[in-house]
Order: C-alpha cells, then structure tokens, then sequence
C-alpha cells in the first residue's frame, strides 16, 4: 500500500547480476545506496521486504557496494529501531569491520553514532575490537587513525571509567606515538578527554594512574618527540 509493488519489485531486482551486465555495471551501487530511503519510506514494519536485499548487497563482490553501505548502516539503524539493529544490522556491521580499508572507513566515520544506539551489553562487546582500527592495510593512511582518534572522543561516554581505562587508554597511548604529527595531535585531545572522563566521574585513582603513565612514557622520554608530546598534553589540558 506505500510503494506499489511492481516499483517495489523493480528495485529488490537490482541486484540480479544479469542487470549489472545489461543495464548498468553500477546499478547494485546505486541500489544500495537508496536503501535507506526506500527503508525508511517502507517504515521498519516492513523491513523483512528489504532484508535479503540488504544481505546481498553486503556480502556483494564490489568493494564500493558494500563502502556504500558501511557509510549509511548508523542511518539504517535509526530507521529499524534497537531490536531489529541487533539482530539483521549487527551481524552485518561486524562483518564491515574486518573487511577492506575502504569499506571499514564508512563503519569507523559514524562508529559513535552506530554504538550509541545498541544495549550496553552489546556495545561492550565492541571493547577488545576498537583496537583492531589501530592497523590498517595500508601503514600510511593516516587519515583512518586520525579518525579513529576523532571518533573515540565521542565514544568516550558510552562507556564506564573502568572499560576506558582497560581497553581505550592502550589505543589513546599508541597514537600519541604516532608517526604523523596531525594523528598525534588529535590523540593528545584524547587524553586530556579521558582523564576528564576519569576526574568527572570520581575515578581519581584512575586519573592518577594515568597521569604517572603519561609522565613515565613521555616526560622522561629519551626521546624530544616523546617530552614534546607530554608537553602538547598539558597545554591542550
């Protein structure tokens, strides 16, 4: 009754690969990337309309299909509600992350906006796997830890002191080391985010923890870049 149903028909057929080959070579491309809007007009009761669709052009050969995606998944996650995310969009999600350095930047630009809207306990399952951002297919794109950084800042509050501490404090200080200065830069911003984080929540042993290894890694640095980088730290704090 929303869209009729040979449009509707005409736009699950798009990911016939027969199509690809006789229409336009770019056509799941362009499919996927009205999938949102065609969810949200359709409205999440009628999701399982669109479901074998999605999965398809999530597990498509062409990497720029499934880019396609991993940028609009936080956007689907909005439309489909909590349930529906964690049992069709997470699966899929997980399966961005371990992919392609170009389909994981979709994922990683709107990380924040995707875990906010799971369960706390689901969202703590992602702890141990932030850290796999860290390394990349390629050492000199340095853009996807500067947005690694960016993004950790903001997925600070989804999280309780103890698990920042445990797991995303390692990730803070490694690209505080980092070979590029703006990824360094961003991540001093990090740290000072998280010791706020600590202080505002009464977490003072922790901040204080983290502060003497911040003066151990990088004010007693035998090297200047090292004694630099805690001095950035306490002009960005």
């Amino acid at each position: 009754d929303i869209i009729p149903q040979p449009l509707l028909d005409q736009y699950l057929s798009m990911t016939d690969p027969a199509r690809a080959q006789t229409v336009d070579t770019e056509i799941a491309k362009h499919c996927a990337y009205s999938l949102p809007g065609v969810a949200l007009t359709l409205g999440r009761q009628n999701w399982h309309c669109l479901k074998d669709t999605y999965e398809t052009l999530a597990s498509d050969v062409q990497w720029k299909v499934r880019r396609t995606l991993a940028f609009s998944i936080h956007e689907l996650a909005v439309i489909l509600g909590d349930q529906l995310t964690a049992a069709d969009l997470v699966p899929i999600f997980n399966g961005f992350l371990k992919d392609l350095d170009e389909v994981r930047i979709g994922v990683l630009k709107h990380l924040y906006d995707f875990l906010k809207l799971l369960h706390a306990d689901k969202r703590r399952e992602y702890l141990y796997q932030l850290q796999e951002f860290v390394v990349t297919d390629n050492s000199r794109n340095w853009r996807f830890r500067y947005e690694l950084a960016e993004q950790l800042i903001l997925i600070l509050e989804l999280y309780n002191p103890n698990d920042v501490y445990d797991y995303l404090r390692h990730i803070a200080l490694t690209l505080c080391s980092d070979k590029v200065s703006e990824v360094r830069w961003i991540s001093f911003k990090l740290v000072v985010a998280i010791l706020q984080k600590f202080y505002t929540n009464n977490a003072n042993a922790l901040g204080l923890n983290f502060i003497n290894e911040l003066v151990v890694r990088f004010r007693h640095c035998s090297k200047w870049v090292g004694r630099q980088a805690f001095a950035f730290i306490c002009q960005v704090g």
